[in-house]
């Protein structure tokens, strides 16, 4: 059975977990080379040297435009034109300390307020001949914008790049587990069932990898069963073999007796055809014992009765088995009492099992021993047991071993017990039934 799956093992929980922690590192990332970088850039691009030699520059470029088309400091649009071009600097121009053009409203006709210069200490003022006299002209440059501009694009590729290596580092290590399982798997189908599934985690990869493992112990379960019975039916086979071979020898024997009419009298004569008889009715047993464990050992599903009393089901049963035994001239040691606890079974199965441990007491067991039926009661579950000394100088039958396979298997399928004690003088059977 698979183990539960608490919802932080999920593996979705851990994706988004996973996500959750690398976009907080991407983005603190991001601010710590955002503020790294901008302190850079504002170190170089803003200070006063960079700032004066710039606006030299963009002045001296100004005076060549004012100079190639002869301008006035009026001249608002030509002026307004040519800062535009330079994309990253603002022009105040001032003449006798008025304020006549701004970069910043170049429609508007400020020189008519006589807005007086300011005469900042970080403002440098450049002189510029225009057409209609000279004139003082601050240039201010937002000089780094394009380096902030380009420093913000690569932050955000940088970051995004360590969002999803992080990622792809957690996600790595689930990818190489299921390449891992995917080769666990084709080793098991290769029939390599003794090499165990590697179980990783609590999530669910890891409940598959259980259920693969269980899967392959139950797989190897299974054949070795499998492979138990054949044995085991091999054996019965090479068995029932030896022991059909006997009688047919015998049968043969008093047949061609029989045939050639060897035999003194009458009384013979009819000596050879019970042995026959003997014989015959020896196969017969032998066959259907054979036929009776066959039949238990297949692979067909049974299914229990209604859980009922110990003494409910096995009352009759016992009085029926001890009258047998009584009637047979056996003495009966009863020692059973009736507990209350219910047990389930099948009653066709049990049937069976209460003949065959009749018919074998009746045909093994010595008449001058008592048959000895107790009530067993432990953790296997609840049951019963049957001991009798062993004839002396029985017969060797190999048909009571299926018998014994017969209730073994059936017990297996009733889910209970089957447990043989044999000693060189004496055989107990013990049963035991789940409760």
């Amino acid at each position: 059975m698979a183990r539960a799956l608490h919802r932080k093992d999920s593996m979705y929980f851990q994706l988004l977990r996973l996500l959750i922690i690398s976009a907080v590192v991407a983005g603190v990332n991001f601010l710590i080379l955002d503020q790294v970088v901008g302190y850079v850039i504002d170190s170089y691009y803003y200070s006063l040297d960079y700032q004066k030699q710039k606006g030299e520059e963009y002045a001296n470029k100004l005076q060549g435009y004012v100079n190639k088309n002869q301008l006035s400091s009026k001249d608002t649009k030509a002026l307004t034109s040519w800062v535009k071009k330079q994309n990253i600097i603002l022009v105040d121009i001032y003449k006798d300390d008025i304020l006549v053009f701004s970069s910043e409203y170049p429609d508007e006709a400020i020189w008519e307020e006589e807005i007086s210069a300011n005469n900042y200490e970080w403002e440098t003022y450049y002189t510029i001949t225009f057409a209609d006299g000279e004139a003082e002209v601050v240039v201010s440059g937002l000089y780094g914008y394009r380096a902030e501009n380009y420093a913000l694009i690569i932050e955000l590729v940088v970051s995004f790049i360590l969002f999803l290596l992080l990622v792809f580092v957690g996600i790595r290590k689930k990818m190489n587990y299921i390449l891992q399982l995917g080769n666990e798997i084709e080793i098991l189908e290769g029939g390599r069932l003794d090499y165990s599934v590697t179980i990783k985690g609590k999530d669910e990869l890891a409940v598959l990898a259980e259920g693969l493992d269980a899967m392959r112990i139950s797989f190897g379960e299974m054949i070795e069963q499998e492979t138990r019975i054949v044995r085991e039916n091999q054996k019965i086979v090479t068995e029932m073999s030896h022991d059909l071979r006997t009688p047919v020898t015998s049968i043969l024997l008093y047949t061609e007796l029989l045939k050639k009419e060897k035999y003194k009298d009458e009384d013979q004569l009819k000596e050879y055809i019970e042995k026959i008889e003997q014989k015959t009715y020896r196969m017969k047993q032998l066959t259907d014992h054979l036929f009776e464990y066959s039949l238990v050992t297949g692979n067909d599903e049974i299914r229990l009765e209604s859980p009922e009393f110990f003494e409910v089901i096995f009352y009759d049963l016992f009085s029926e088995m001890c009258s047998y035994f009584q009637s047979k001239g056996f003495a009966v040691d009863f020692n059973i009492e009736w507990i209350e606890k219910k047990i389930q079974i099948y009653t066709p199965y049990v049937m069976r099992i209460m003949d065959n441990i009749s018919s074998n007491i009746i045909k093994y067991a010595d008449i001058e021993k008592p048959i000895v039926m107790r009530l067993l009661d432990d953790n296997r579950g609840i049951g019963f047991s049957v001991e009798n000394e062993i004839k002396f100088q029985s017969e060797r039958v190999e048909s009571t071993q299926v018998g014994i396979q017969s209730i073994n298997s059936m017990m297996k399928k009733m889910g209970g017990v089957c447990e043989i004690k044999k000693t060189a003088k004496s055989f107990a059977i013990e049963l035991s039934f789940p409760i």
